[in-house]
């Protein structure tokens, strides 16, 4: 397993990062013991970041994955995320302390080693939308720091979705640790330029920005929500539903524009989508870690195996400009 640092955090992370949100399912479920062998061999291949937050299951992952965490007993990473109502946008120092009480708790665990921002970023504040403004920011910072300094957090980190400008201005001026990054092959404009007729939000290598600031990202979406396996067929386990993020209409219309890589496989570079997939998100020296949602062991493995073939060869990703 190949390990990358983490930002400003002290933390070194497996370069792929296990997921347990409700897109891919296994830690929402009701039964956590389901998850116990799937967490266990993850941990046997040598994965150290888990990824969850408030909002999945309604709390169940967090829950979930304390359980877990508590019967393994592992030295991991973990990483969850406080996402503000609009009403909490009229409180929002107040707001933050109380979620990470509440993670503490269901998680188990004295400190949050990567307590995040859920909220999306803009120039202005949209309550209706969730999204805080960039002003904003100073006073979840104010919060954090608090959290810190009374160590119940470790570090803390940001959302980076929102509007690109907002964004970069965060990256850059924030002292964030952390970034959580939407990166995949449908849309990459977070890590590599795009034509000015690009379909989708141009994040304008928000990665590089980050780098820049040292702030460690956290690649997410790398599968669009399991569309760019080229199947729309979903797991039984997984969200019977996906909404894009920074890419088509639907689910539908992703699976549809994720067929125009099938070349990768057809030609042998890959042995699947998914492999490609997950190879591409790793190929970017910026990204700490990539995350996958996880639903079975079988899905594990696969995430395994692609990540122990390691990043696609500089030809291939020259081919995806």
């Amino acid at each position: 397993m190949e390990y990358r640092t983490l930002g400003k955090t002290g933390f070194s992370v497996s370069v792929v990062g296990f997921g347990c949100g409700a897109v891919g399912g296994l830690m929402v479920g009701e039964d956590y013991r389901t998850a116990i062998p799937v967490v266990e061999r993850a941990l046997e291949a040598g994965i150290n970041y888990f990824d969850t937050a408030q909002v999945y299951g309604d709390g169940r992952s967090e829950t979930n994955l304390g359980r877990v965490l508590n019967v393994l007993k592992p030295d991991v990473v973990v990483g969850t995320k406080a996402q503000l109502s609009a009403v909490d946008m009229d409180r929002i120092e107040e707001a933050v302390i109380a979620a990470a009480e509440i993670s503490l708790r269901r998680l188990r665990i004295d400190q949050i080693p990567l307590f995040q921002l859920h909220n999306a970023i803009g120039i202005s504040r949209q309550p209706e939308r969730q999204q805080i403004g960039i002003d904003d920011l100073a006073t979840v910072i104010q919060a954090f720091q608090k959290l810190q300094k009374a160590g119940k957090i470790h570090a803390w980190g940001i959302n980076g979705l929102g509007d690109t400008t907002a964004l970069h201005q965060a990256a850059a001026e924030s002292g964030t640790f952390t970034l959580q990054v939407c990166y995949s092959l449908l849309n990459p404009s977070a890590g590599r330029p795009v034509p000015s007729d690009f379909p989708y939000q141009d994040y304008r290598q928000l990665i590089s920005q980050a780098v820049l600031a040292q702030v460690g990202v956290i690649a997410f979406r790398i599968m669009a929500g399991g569309a760019l396996t080229g199947n729309s067929a979903r797991h039984p386990g997984a969200a019977a539903s996906v909404t894009p993020i920074a890419s088509g209409d639907d689910y539908y219309a992703d699976v549809a524009q994720s067929q125009s890589f099938d070349y990768l496989v057809t030609e042998g570079c890959v042995d699947s989508m998914a492999e490609a997939a997950i190879r591409f998100a790793i190929s970017h020296p910026g990204v700490s870690t990539a995350l996958v949602g996880l639903s079975s062991m079988d899905q594990l493995e696969q995430m395994i195996a692609a990540e122990q073939k390691g990043p696609l060869p500089l030809k291939t990703i020259d081919r995806l400009s």
